[in-house]
């Protein structure tokens, strides 16, 4: 029994919609001749692919013998073409160069029937169907009626339970239709016949039963399935459609010996494409492949970076060039004159335009974002969180701020540093001597582009993190200084000395060596942000500067080690240094942020949104 429940198909044509099936339901019986009646375009044929399991349904369900389809694998619906169902189209969809027996007898090659039988039923079928006599003919011998009678032999040749046709009669004068329709009538007997036509008179004559559509819907439904009246729900099992790898094989080598001459020179003319093919894409893929690695080289060492701030640097650029507003530069004329710096400068810094960053994530991530997702390696966010990172067990035994690196307060430098930041846009920060605690890049792909590993592990966690060396193992002393792995005691004298102009008593520092053993499990304490201010009366005091309260924070805070050690690779751009330093997963950033947000501090602002817990004032009140 085949049910049909509010079945909708719709097909999508660029913007519009094209609504082929709209809540359609009926009922068929396991034996009756029904004809579908409608004007071109109404779902008829549409219908009838989704009752033959060669199209799907958007909605709605289409029940087989008492069981849902909704949940039909492909290979179920192989099973139901296969065993359940027979084509009749109205071009007959013959193989031109097999005989009549040998296309009939190739719609079983998906069972498992031998090939002895396969024939025997095959000519059992075209004697049934009045071709007895006309076994090893070929289709271009065949009439039209003929060869419609060869495909219904066809749809028959494994007892389908359902016989579908589509315009069996369409293509056949009057008197081969009213054969066909004999034949389909005598069908009928024992199997559900379901025909589309446009002709009303043979439906009227020889269905059962008919069926009238219009625009995907049901108009009328001449003798419909009565509430209460009994159907039978059998479920039979079925086999899975396979074709022995032998029947493949001598289906293929059949069909290359039909056109010998057209077989040899296809396939010389296709061994000449397929090398030239060859050739083009080996050379096509090398060179493309060189190209990806210089790009990816090139954009690894010069990332393209957008910042909340912006500032112009071409008009301080041209400035410091001594170029004019057309480019030219200017020459001696005997007369000294001043060059705008100065107000360039002050301008650059006016006119620093804001960046809406949020947008452009949201951007990133919306489908129209997707491309530019697509085309970039690696896409990574950097909030500015700054790391509060000691040494407890530094060379000198003095407790080192490693990051923000110490060392530079030390000299007197921290400030130099943050003016070049500011007046660079940050950039500065990935140059040599700032910061020498860095983060890892946060794909993994593009970490292994950019870094070998030598020893240990990458971090599998947010207290993992890497120490950097160069390509023979080395690291610059002023990093080792930075990680208080070197006295800084010792360098900060040296560097007094000699603004002292004391040059006799420098003594230059004696280089070092560690083992990766002894590097290997090294530990340095990261200090939350929140844990170096200290509520005093009713506002909160940054106590950074006060050594005993660092040294309180640095007691009970978050262990870091060293689990790896790497090394930049080697680009196409040229040969590789690096100064060296650590570096941490950045999940660590994670782990911070999450430390802020359960933060007394943080949730006291949070709790009185309106006073600023850093001052007690409301914000925006300057008394």
């Amino acid at each position: 029994m085949l049910r049909l429940e509010h079945l909708v198909k719709d097909y999508y044509t660029g913007d519009e919609i094209v609504h082929a099936i709209r809540d359609l339901t009926v009922t068929f019986r396991d034996n009756e001749f029904v004809s579908i009646l409608g004007p071109s375009g109404c779902g008829k044929t549409t219908l009838l692919n989704i009752i033959g399991g060669l199209d799907n349904y958007n909605s709605g369900n289409l029940v087989i013998n008492g069981r849902s389809t909704k949940d039909y694998t492909d290979k179920d619906w192989d099973t139901y073409r296969n065993h359940r169902i027979g084509f009749v189209f109205q071009s007959y969809n013959l193989i031109m160069h097999q005989t009549v027996l040998q296309n009939v007898a190739l719609s079983m090659a998906l069972t498992d029937v031998p090939k002895d039988e396969r024939e025997k039923r095959a000519a059992a079928a075209l004697e049934k169907v009045g071709l007895k006599d006309q076994l090893n003919k070929k289709p271009t011998q065949m009439s039209g009626g003929q060869m419609q009678r060869v495909a219904i032999a066809r749809a028959l040749v494994n007892d389908p339970e359902i016989l579908l046709a589509d315009e069996p009669t369409g293509a056949l004068d009057s008197h081969t239709s009213v054969q066909i329709m004999d034949l389909l009538k005598e069908i009928a007997k024992d199997r559900l016949v379901i025909m589309v036509t446009h002709n009303p008179e043979l439906a009227q004559q020889y269905s059962t039963r008919i069926i009238r559509l219009r625009d995907g819907e049901i108009v009328s439904d001449s003798d419909p399935v009565r509430e209460g009246e009994e159907l039978e729900d059998e479920q039979k099992p079925l086999k899975k459609p396979s074709m022995k790898f032998g029947t493949a094989l001598s289906l293929s080598f059949n069909n290359l010996l039909t056109k010998k001459g057209r077989t040899l020179l296809t396939a010389f003319a296709g061994s000449i494409g397929i090398i030239g093919i060859g050739l083009i894409m080996s050379l096509s893929s090398g060179m493309q492949g060189y190209i990806d690695r210089v790009e990816q080289d090139t954009m690894t060492s010069y990332p393209v970076t957008i910042e909340d701030n912006t500032m112009d640097m071409s008009v301080l650029m041209s400035a410091m060039m001594d170029r004019d507003e057309q480019g030219e530069k200017k020459s001696y004329d005997g007369t000294v004159r001043s060059r705008a710096f100065a107000d360039k400068l002050l301008g650059s810094i006016a006119d620093t335009e804001k960046n809406n960053l949020t947008a452009f994530r949201k951007y990133l991530n919306s489908p129209a974002g997707q491309e530019l997702k697509e085309t970039a390696s690696a896409i990574e966010y950097n909030y500015g969180i700054t790391m509060h990172v000691y040494n407890k067990q530094a060379e000198g035994d003095k407790l080192v701020a490693v990051s923000p690196n110490g060392l530079m307060d030390e000299l007197g430098m921290s400030d130099m540093i943050s003016l070049r930041d500011q007046f660079m846009g940050g950039v500065s920060s990935a140059m040599p001597g700032s910061e020498v605690w860095m983060a890892l890049p946060a794909e993994s792909s593009l970490r292994d582009r950019e870094y070998e590993l030598l020893d240990g592990h990458w971090p599998e966690n947010e207290d993992e993190v890497m120490l950097e060396v160069d390509d023979s193992g080395e690291i610059s002393d002023f990093t080792l200084y930075s990680l208080g792995l070197m006295n800084q005691s010792e360098l900060v004298e040296n560097y007094k000395d000699l603004q002292a102009e004391k040059t006799e008593e420098i003594t230059p520092g004696k280089p070092v060596a560690y083992t990766k053993d002894e590097l290997l499990g090294m530990e340095f304490t990261l200090v939350p942000n929140s844990a170096l201010y200290k509520k005093v009366g009713n506002i909160w005091v940054d106590e950074s500067g006060d050594e005993a309260f660092v040294q309180e924070a640095v007691t009970n805070g978050r262990t870091l080690k060293i689990t790896g050690i790497m090394k930049p690779r080697e680009t196409s751009l040229g040969p590789v240094s690096t100064m060296g330093g650590v570096y941490y997963d950045r999940s660590l950033e994670n782990w911070i942020r999450t430390e802020g947000k359960s933060s007394k501090i943080v949730k006291e602002q949070e709790a009185h949104q309106d006073v600023n817990v850093f001052t007690g004032r409301k914000f925006g009140d300057s008394a």
